[in-house]
């Protein structure tokens, strides 16, 4: 039941970030939904699918469908009062990837699938949403710049298998785990931290 909840907030804050970012490329309704829905589904479709969940999650609960239009519905309500647009799209993006990431590791673990391959795919259910979201809204994937993105996933669920050896009560694991990745991105964010770029201007013609 709470990581049901786990997913259920997740999926309202990446419906947010979704609708804010699809706002700002001054999408019709139609688009910001669309937006609004691939980025809260993305990732737990992708991860769906390779496990070989079928249908996959949100089209076996029809609360998901609800739960997306809801929070698009209310990001287009308050997008006007929110005086920092930039700011609240990273606060419930970030929001989402931590509490994305724990539902993509518990699903691998249903699955019985090796702890590396369930970090990997919470990593995906974390990212997948955002790629496709910015990649439609003609931008450069979070995930491919240079900002601290999945390897903030990478350590939660790290995170998360190491604290499975000293907690029995999974519900502390997914708060903590969560709030890794969370805080890591804040971090991040907050003191400019960045994996080092591969471009080398000196090679530049």
């Amino acid at each position: 039941m709470f990581i049901q909840i786990v997913d259920l907030l997740g999926t309202i804050a990446f419906a947010i970030s979704g609708a804010l970012i699809a706002m700002n490329k001054r999408m019709d309704p139609f688009g910001v939904l669309i937006i609004a829905f691939v980025t809260a589904v993305g990732g737990g479709t992708l991860r769906d699918v390779m496990i070989g969940i079928e249908p996959v999650s949100w089209m076996r609960n029809i609360t998901f469908v609800y739960v997306i239009i809801g929070s698009a519905t209310f990001a287009v309500i308050i997008k006007n009062r929110i005086s920092y647009l930039l700011k609240s799209l990273f606060l419930f993006d970030t929001i989402g990837i931590g509490l994305y990431t724990v539902v993509g590791i518990e699903t691998g673990l249903v699955a019985g699938l090796h702890p590396i391959i369930c970090i990997a795919m919470g990593t995906m259910t974390a990212c997948f949403g955002g790629v496709v979201r910015d990649t439609l809204c003609n931008e450069i994937p979070v995930i491919f710049r240079e900002e601290i993105y999945a390897t903030a996933c990478i350590l939660g669920g790290i995170t998360y298998f190491i604290l499975l050896h000293f907690f029995d009560n999974k519900n502390y694991l997914f708060i903590i785990a969560g709030l890794v990745v969370i805080i890591i991105r804040i971090i991040a964010v907050r003191f400019k931290i960045s994996l080092p770029s591969l471009y080398n201007s000196d090679k530049e013609s």
